[in-house]
């Protein structure tokens, strides 16, 4: 293949970052509730206001539908997809159910002890945070989320992390999406320490490897974010802080 000249390799990167910041930020929009679920996107209306041509546009709502926050409308473009009480749990459920198995794929797969420093070390900066704070919040996430990462490489697969990726774009699904409300709740100090537990108990089990126990203490610990969100909707409040609130259809639906 002719590698591209600096001019075109410019443009080229250019139109990525264009493309990658035009994703972000519909997917915020989105989850902020800006369109109303069911409600048809339009690709004109989105080059005003985003300030970019349509072609970034086009694939960032393309992707926006593979991550299953859009629907295809039957007659072409794209509607604001709706999500149901069924569509939470299957999520937090599925999530389980790969994590579950990139847990097991790591006890099996570990060569070498030292493979695990980087999961001790993002824990152990965790448990210095001890119960996050409105002042360590962020860090607090950012090493969560860094943490689920560093054990879905250890299960070193590749489509299991394209399958993973995809269930936890969808709201409510990610380690992190229910963090913030999480700490309002009252029995907080005691799920946070729950949850710690379960990242040491994944720990060990995988320096030991213990495929079952993986398997199953990382679906036990995706289940928590079930029992967050069902404390959560029972607070309005709580529950409008949660990314993609406005997008859930909770009534006359169990």
């Amino acid at each position: 293949m002719q590698e591209l000249n600096p001019k075109d390799r410019r443009i080229t990167d250019e139109f990525v970052s264009q493309t990658g910041r035009t994703l972000l930020n519909l997917r915020e929009m989105l989850l902020r509730g800006d369109f109303r679920p069911g409600e048809r996107i339009s690709e004109l209306p989105l080059v005003a206001r985003l300030g970019v041509s349509r072609t970034p546009i086009r694939l960032a709502l393309d992707r926006l539908a593979h991550e299953g926050l859009l629907e295809v409308a039957p007659s072409g473009g794209f509607v604001v997809r709706e999500f149901t009480r069924s569509d939470m749990w299957d999520a937090i459920e599925v999530r389980g159910v790969l994590e579950g198995t990139a847990a097991r794929l790591a006890a099996e797969r570990l060569q070498d002890e030292k493979e695990l420093t980087i999961l001790r070390t993002i824990q152990s900066q965790m448990d210095a945070i001890q119960h996050p704070t409105i002042d360590t919040f962020a860090r607090y996430i950012d090493l969560n989320e860094s943490f689920h990462s560093a054990l879905l490489d250890l299960a070193k697969s590749p489509m299991l992390r394209r399958a993973l990726e995809k269930v936890m774009s969808l709201p409510f699904a990610a380690p992190s999406a229910l963090v913030f409300a999480r700490a309002k709740l009252p029995r907080a100090a005691e799920m946070f320490t729950i949850a710690q537990a379960h990242h040491h108990s994944l720990i060990e089990a995988l320096a030991n490897r213990q495929g079952a126990r993986a398997e199953n203490l990382a679906r036990e610990h995706a289940l928590l974010s079930r029992r967050n969100l069902e404390m959560v909707m029972a607070d309005e409040t709580l529950l409008s802080s949660i990314p993609g609130a406005p997008l859930l259809k909770l009534s006359g639906e169990e």
